[in-house]
């Protein structure tokens, strides 16, 4: 005769046995398996069997993506955009002086309205404020510095365009060509410190 064991123990026993198990070591050996995964391929990769694309060009472009986030000057020294990819989304702001006669040199911050991204192309539509507005397009790439932690090692080169509205509601706009320099890596994490 075959005894059947209710789940009501089954479950209890198992949660236990789980729980008697270190969390770290489950951590190490589920991060070494995906580092390994990731290293290695799966066998049919491997054995060339597999003709297709590979994971690894979208792990590399989404790398690549992920390097455009971080701190770009602006038009004026102390000026900068800050931007942020993530989950393939682009958003960030411009930090800048204000231009206008009545606040002339107070700082201000607009954030994006709008904004996309598109492999290393970007743009992005400010928030209006105190009457003026930024529409930027453009493309990321590598810039003459040698170093993440120096100045300009990545660039954003493209076209900025600046809307001010004035009292009676005319809107003006100007565009012209910039490049935004990276700030050094170790500024931004001091700056992010702060």
């Amino acid at each position: 005769m075959v005894t059947i064991t209710p789940w009501s123990i089954i479950v209890p026993q198992i949660v236990t046995f789980l729980h008697a198990i270190p969390r770290k070591l489950v951590l190490s050996v589920a991060f070494g398996a995906l580092i390994l995964s990731a290293r290695f391929g799966s066998t049919t990769q491997r054995s060339g069997k597999h003709k297709g694309k590979t994971a690894a060009p979208a792990v590399q472009d989404q790398a690549a993506t992920d390097e455009i986030s971080g701190m770009y000057t602006f038009l004026r020294e102390g000026e900068f955009v800050q931007i942020t990819v993530e989950d393939g989304s682009l958003s960030g702001f411009v930090s800048r002086y204000r231009d206008r006669d009545s606040d002339r040199d107070a700082f201000l911050d607009q954030f994006f309205s709008k904004a996309s991204i598109s492999g290393r192309k970007i743009s992005f539509v400010t928030k209006p404020v105190h009457g003026t507005w930024f529409e930027f397009a453009g493309e990321v790439s590598r810039g003459e510095a040698k170093t993440p932690n120096q100045e300009g090692y990545r660039v954003i080169r493209g076209t900025l365009r600046q809307y001010d509205e004035d009292e009676s509601k005319h809107v003006s706009a100007k565009a012209r060509e910039v490049t935004l320099k990276s700030f050094p890596q170790d500024v931004e994490g001091d700056q992010q410190r702060k």
